[in-house]
C-alpha cells in the first residue's frame, strides 16, 4: 500500500507540480517560499495519505496543505503585516478578479523566473527545474554541462532573486521582449525533453512536450507580433506530429527511416506549416530573416512533407543547417549537419565533419556523438570501429530505449572481416 501511495504522490507531483508551484508563487509572491513550501506539502502527503487514501483531487489538496504551510512561514517570521493578511484572506478562495497580462500561471512564472536580474544560464536552469520539473542530472545533459554547474547555477538564481527583493508578479507588456529570448528557450528546452528524454524507459514524453507546445501557442497570441514565436510553435507542431509513429506499442524507439509515415497527425503538419508561414510573414514585415526556431521548422518542414527518407530535400536541409550554424553556433547543430551531408554527398564527408566536432571536445560525454560516428561508420563498411562506437554511445544514454536501439545496432553489424 505504501509502495502505491509513494507512486500516487510521484503521478501527481510529476503532472500537477509546476502547475501547484506556480499557484502559490503568485499567492505569496515568493518563489523560494512556493517551492519550500510545495516540498512540505509533499511530505505531508507521504505520510497521511496511506492511512487516509489519496484524495478525489489531489493537486488541490497539496496546494491547501502548501498554502496553510506558506502561512505558517509568515508566522515563524514574525511578518504579520498587511501582506500577511492579504495571503491568508484569500486562503480559502483567490480573487482572480485583478487583471493579469498574462492569464496563465505557468508562463507567468516563465516570464518571472527569466528576470533581467539573472545570468541567461540561470534562467534556464532555474526555470527548467521549477517549470518543466526537471532533475539536475536532467538538465545538465540537456545543457551539455556538469550536474553541479548546473546546481550551482539554481541555487545562485535562488539568492539573487531573493538578494533583489525582486517580487514575483507578472512583468508589464512592455518588459515581455526582454525576457523573450530566455522565455523561448525555456520551452524549447522542455519540449525537447519530451522529444527525446533525457533519461528513464521511455523514448518521449508527451505530457512535458504538449506543455511546452501549450505555452508555445499561448505565447503566440500574447506576442503575435514576434516571427520567432511563431517559429518556435511551428517547430513544436512539425515535431509534435510524429510521436505516433516515434514509438511501438510497447514503447520502443522507431527511427525516422523506420516510422509509417501514414501515422503522422497531417492536421499538426498543416498547423505547423500555418505558424510559419506565419514567422516568415511577421520577419518580412521587420525585413529580417528567418531566426534559429524558424530555421529548425523549415527543416522539419522539409522532413513532414516527404514521403519517404529517400525523398527528403537533403540539400536543402544541408543548407537550412548551414544558415543556422552560423546564426546560433552550436556543435549539436553541426552533428545534424553532418547528418543532413552523409544523406545529400555521402558518409565519407559527413565522417570528417564529425571528426572535427570530436576533435574539438564540446560533445565528450554525451551519447550523440559516438552514435551518429557510428552510423557513419557503418555505412563505410568499417564494421568493428561502428561497434565499438554504437557500445560507447550505449554506456553514455541513461535513457534505457536509447541504449536498446543502440545495443541492437552494435549486434546487427556483420562479423568483421
Amino acid at each position: 500500500m505504501a509502495l502505491d501511495v509513494h507512486r500516487a504522490v510521484e503521478a501527481v507531483w510529476r503532472i500537477e507540480g509546476a502547475r501547484i508551484v506556480a499557484a502559490l508563487a503568485k499567492t505569496t509572491g515568493d518563489f523560494g517560499l512556493a517551492e519550500d513550501v510545495a516540498q512540505e506539502a509533499l511530505a505531508e502527503a507521504l505520510q497521511t495519505w496511506p492511512e487516509q487514501g489519496v484524495p478525489s483531487n489531489a493537486g488541490a489538496w497539496l496546494t491547501a496543505v502548501a498554502k496553510r504551510r506558506a502561512i505558517d512561514a509568515w508566522r515563524r517570521r514574525a511578518r504579520l503585516d498587511e501582506r500577511h493578511r492579504e495571503i491568508a484572506h484569500g486562503l480559502a478562495e483567490a480573487s482572480d478578479l485583478d487583471w493579469q497580462p498574462i492569464d496563465d500561471d505557468l508562463l507567468r512564472l516563465v516570464f518571472t523566473a527569466c528576470h533581467p536580474a539573472l545570468s541567461r544560464e540561470s534562467q534556464v536552469a532555474l526555470t527548467l527545474r521549477v517549470v518543466g520539473g526537471l532533475s539536475t542530472t536532467e538538465i545538465a545533459r540537456m545543457l551539455l554541462v556538469p550536474v553541479a554547474t548546473v546546481q550551482a547555477r539554481i541555487t545562485r538564481a535562488k539568492k539573487t532573486l531573493a538578494a533583489a527583493e525582486v517580487p514575483f508578479e507578472t512583468p508589464d507588456p512592455p518588459e515581455w521582449r526582454a525576457r523573450l529570448a530566455g522565455v523561448l528557450g525555456v520551452v524549447y528546452l522542455i519540449f525537447t525533453e519530451g522529444y527525446a528524454a533525457t533519461a528513464g524507459a521511455r523514448w518521449t514524453r508527451p505530457d512535458l512536450a504538449d506543455e511546452a507546445l501549450r505555452l508555445g501557442r499561448v505565447l503566440a497570441g500574447l506576442m503575435p507580433r514576434e516571427p520567432e514565436v511563431h517559429g518556435l510553435v511551428a517547430l513544436m507542431e512539425l515535431q509534435r506530429s510524429r510521436f505516433a509513429a516515434r514509438e511501438t506499442a510497447a514503447g520502443e524507439p522507431v527511427l525516422l527511416a523506420d516510422q509509417d509515415r501514414s501515422r503522422w497527425d497531417r492536421g499538426q503538419i498543416a498547423r505547423g506549416r500555418a505558424a510559419l508561414q506565419r514567422a516568415d510573414a511577421e520577419a518580412r514585415a521587420r525585413r529580417v530573416g528567418r531566426g534559429p526556431y524558424a530555421l529548425q521548422a523549415g527543416i522539419a518542414e522539409c522532413h513532414a512533407v516527404a514521403a519517404s527518407v529517400e525523398a527528403t530535400d537533403w540539400e536543402r536541409i544541408v543548407l537550412l543547417y548551414e544558415a543556422l550554424g552560423r546564426l546560433a553556433p552550436n556543435p549539436i547543430v553541426d552533428l545534424n549537419r553532418a547528418v543532413a551531408v552523409s544523406m545529400a554527398t555521402g558518409p565519407a564527408t559527413a565522417l570528417r565533419i564529425v571528426d572535427e566536432i570530436a576533435a574539438g571536445g564540446a560533445l565528450r560525454g554525451s551519447h550523440l556523438l559516438p552514435s551518429v560516428r557510428g552510423e557513419l561508420l557503418a555505412q563505410l563498411g568499417r564494421v568493428a570501429e561502428a561497434r565499438t562506437e554504437f557500445e560507447a554511445a550505449a554506456s553514455l544514454t541513461p535513457n534505457e530505449a536509447q541504449q536498446a536501439v543502440l545495443r541492437g545496432k552494435a549486434a546487427a553489424l556483420p562479423p568483421a572481416l
